[in-house]
């Protein structure tokens, strides 16, 4: 990973397209899928040669997909497309692993004059204890509301322009204006804003350090004045009660607004550099170097190493092509939230004692790993997938079965896995993230 100094001469394309969901073409599909939370740098080398008649009597043949078995009653075909996975899964599937799978296009959506915003958190995903997550549209102009949070607020931006703000206890102030692929963090209780810009305001993904946590739940400006006397008002801020009557008397959450100044102009209005926060609460994550980058995809890895003041949320930003995978792995210090941005996925996520299940994935969709479980991420589509691995850690940590298993002498692995040692030697030796 390399520094980032949080510039950008305009707007860096992303390794695959962020697409803008549409939420009515999902209709009735989108819907259906509820019935699922019921039951809901080097490319890998290709085998020298066989292996020898001995090995492959010792392999076990397992079919990807068991036949599809006989279902007289009623059906949600558009469902079972959707995820096959649910309904088909793979014989190596076993057990309860609680909920995986759950997706923004089932999540009632808030419309606001200036935006919308609906939301993913326990009370739909319940396996997330750590993590909730929200997607929020602002149009040209329109802000998110003065308010604070009891959580930390990490965000990727999925389209658009806006400006930020973030007040520091010392009184200074962070404004930056973030576009595509770029990230910013609040600390819980730092008090924030956030305005639509530009050709046309903003969608992004904003993540919750707290699992239980609402987007409902927020410290407001607008609640708060309406709820002190009018008298404590104008004598705090050394008002008039003429101005304190013109406060507005219910929530403004999102709400139109003009849009702003240039941003220098706002900088200065607010004092000037010396008002201005030393601390950057922005990062751009396209601007970063993949700690990853083969040809079956990349990945790029943003945590407290490289974007300090994001001391809870971890965050990687990966890309599988055609054909290639997420390799088999696991991560010890937290579990993993995902959020699907572009393309179709399948993944399988292995938890002790003997328990599997397998989900097919599509954009907008959200996926969960338990802490330590193992897992891999598959693109089953023939477009590029693009998704975000999400941690409430300060730092990304992963374990590769590959990597593992090429760094124990090889005669341990033999007796483990029954296979020669030609077959060990052809296991990937380093960590790769995404295999084609």
């Amino acid at each position: 990973m390399q520094n980032n100094d949080d510039s950008k001469d305009g707007e860096k394309p992303l390794t695959a397209p962020l697409s803008r969901r549409s939420f009515v073409a999902a209709g009735s599909a989108g819907l259906a899928t509820v019935a699922l939370r019921g039951i809901a740098s080097a490319q890998t080398p290709a085998p020298a040669s066989d292996p020898p008649p001995a090995e492959k009597a010792a392999e076990t043949v397992i079919p990807q997909y068991r036949p599809p078995v006989s279902d007289p009653g009623p059906i949600n075909a558009t469902l079972l497309k959707m995820n096959p996975s649910a309904n088909n899964p793979p014989p190596t599937d076993h057990g309860d692993t609680g909920p995986i799978w759950y997706s923004f296009n089932l999540s009632h959506r808030r419309e606001q004059p200036g935006g919308w915003t609906h939301q993913v958190t326990e009370r739909s995903l319940p396996t997330s204890t750590d993590i909730a997550g929200v997607d929020m549209r602002l149009n040209t102009g329109a802000y998110r509301e003065l308010h604070w949070h009891t959580a930390a607020e990490w965000s990727f931006m999925l389209y658009g322009n806006a400006r930020i703000s973030v007040l520091n206890p010392d009184g200074t102030v962070f404004l930056k204006d973030v576009s595509r692929g770029d990230l910013w963090y609040f600390p819980a209780g730092y008090p924030h804003s956030i305005q639509g810009l530009e050709p046309d305001g903003c969608e992004f993904l904003l993540i919750f350090d707290q699992g239980e946590f609402s987007e409902e739940d927020t410290f407001l400006l607008s609640d708060w004045v309406r709820h002190t006397p009018p008298d404590v008002l104008a004598k705090n801020m050394n008002l008039s009660p003429a101005s304190v009557a013109k406060f507005p008397n219910h929530d403004l959450y999102i709400f139109p607004g003009k849009v702003p100044p240039s941003l220098a102009t706002d900088k200065e209005s607010v004092g000037g550099p010396a008002a201005l926060s030393p601390t950057s609460f922005s990062f751009n994550m396209m601007g970063m170097k993949p700690a990853f980058s083969g040809p079956g995809g990349s990945a790029i890895v943003v945590d407290s190493r490289s974007f300090p003041v994001s001391k809870t949320v971890a965050s990687a930003l990966v890309t599988v092509h055609p054909g290639a995978m997420r390799e088999l792995h696991w991560h010890p210090n937290a579990s993993e939230w995902q959020f699907y941005i572009s393309g179709q996925a399948r993944m399988t996520v292995f938890i002790t004692p003997s328990q599997a299940r397998t989900m097919d994935y599509h954009e907008g969709d959200v996926g969960f790993v338990p802490l330590m479980a193992g897992h891999y991420i598959e693109n089953t589509g023939n477009t590029d997938l693009v998704y975000l691995e999400i941690f409430r850690a300060p730092e990304f940590i992963d374990f590769s079965l590959n990597n593992w298993l090429r760094h124990l002498p090889p005669e341990m692995v033999s007796a483990h896995l029954n296979i020669s040692a030609d077959a060990i030697r052809r296991i990937p030796s380093q960590k790769n993230a995404v295999l084609i």
